[in-house]
């Protein structure tokens, strides 16, 4: 693995040029300095904190459609983030702007989720999301993300942001240039999505509000459909992830919510963009899938509860009648096959990876969709942080 020093001397190789026409970094500069980073901050599991601004206006039902079925291929490249072998954490947030639904006092941004480590959750209120026309102010939702979130201070982890919208970045009450300055003095990046020809991005200053902030400048096609390459695997993988959700305890007041949501995330990503109920079934079988609050299994497994400080009344109806012990015994149990199944899961993850990849190289042709901008960028800005995505 490389160390903090030798990811941060190869920047300017990793930000020059970067695919799909993403804007550079300065050679040599981050978001945060290297050697600010002390010894007890290296110690420390990485965080990994990504806040995603989406225009929700009249002509963005494409965009949020990418959002929704690429959210567990984003997810799944940053399951293997690690920082001197210790795995990263993972919240994200998430806003919608420039819609009329929201209240012109508010500069027509709303917090659909504070920073969560509840994929479902964050899955959940992407299919809430609507489109209706209004005022698209960029500057606004970047200050939004600014003031309401609770962004880690340490300066060892990786804070970013993705706006993504298709009209002028300079609309709005909000100077966008100050609202960059400002994530930059924070050492937050902050990456643009121009939802049109790149030209038209790069007149509107889109391009402009990445640099100010040490992101990347990309531009989509958002009403492109997203291309998917079956695999022989695909099948299995997707009846394998919702074979999972029989290994799952509700319990406490969350419990019944959370597996009904669970189940309800299933089917959208069953109806979403083709290959999306695969991602989300890869997404299950990796650790950043935690449910805690609401199945024992991994409640328990995080030591996030005492089974013997349970009432009967909380636990699931065939638990009820079980004695301490056999609680222990049943969990264990569950755990045991919930492992089991995941490991199929990323067994056939791997060789349908490999297939991807032979399909990939046989083709011409840069891949522009939002998951394949979003991941490239950050798989460049985790170098600043020393974070390897694997």
């Amino acid at each position: 693995m490389k160390t903090l020093t030798s990811a941060a001397i190869g920047l300017s190789v990793a930000f020059a040029g970067v695919a799909r026409g993403g804007h550079p970094i300065p050679a040599g500069r981050c978001p945060t300095e290297a050697a600010r980073i002390t010894d007890a901050q290296r110690g420390a599991p990485p965080v990994i904190q990504l806040a995603i601004l989406l225009d929700t206006s009249n002509s963005m039902d494409g965009l949020i459609e990418q959002a929704r079925s690429q959210l567990w291929k984003v997810v799944n490249e940053l399951s293997g983030a690690r920082r001197f072998g210790r795995p990263a954490e993972l919240s994200v947030a998430l806003y919608e702007y420039g819609n009329n639904r929201i209240a012109a006092g508010q500069g027509y941004v709303r917090q659909v989720l504070p920073f969560t480590t509840d994929l479902d959750r964050l899955s959940e209120r992407l299919f809430a999301l609507t489109t209706l026309g209004g005022e698209e102010y960029c500057g606004t939702a970047i200050q939004a993300a600014l003031d309401q979130l609770q962004w880690s201070p340490s300066p060892a982890d990786l804070k970013v942001v993705f706006i993504a919208g298709n009209e002028p970045f300079s609309q709005g009450p909000v100077d966008y240039r100050r609202a960059c300055a400002r994530a930059r003095s924070k050492g937050i990046v902050v990456n643009t999505v121009h939802c049109g020809p790149r030209h038209d991005g790069e007149r509107r200053g889109w391009r402009d509000g990445a640099a100010m902030a040490y992101g990347l400048f990309s531009a989509i096609d958002q009403d492109r459909p997203v291309e998917h390459v079956a695999a022989p695997q695909d099948q299995e993988i997707a009846r394998l992830g919702v074979e999972l959700n029989e290994t799952y305890l509700p319990f406490g007041t969350r419990g019944q919510t959370g597996q009904t949501r669970q189940e309800a995330q299933d089917d959208n990503a069953a109806k979403s963009g083709a290959g999306s109920a695969t991602h989300r079934a890869v997404t299950k079988a990796n650790r950043l899938y935690s449910n805690a609050a609401w199945d024992l299994v991994d409640a328990v497994g995080q030591s996030a509860v005492d089974l013997q400080d349970l009432k009967a009344a909380d636990l699931p109806a065939e638990m009820q009648g079980l004695s301490v012990a056999q609680r222990k015994t049943l969990i264990e149990a569950m755990a045991k096959e919930r492992g089991r199944i995941q490991e199929r899961i990323n067994e056939l993850n791997r060789d349908r990876s490999e297939y991807v990849a032979q399909v990939r190289r046989a083709k011409i042709g840069a891949d522009d969709s939002l998951d394949a901008v979003m991941t490239g960028a950050l798989r460049r800005q985790a170098a600043c942080s020393g974070i390897e995505l694997q």
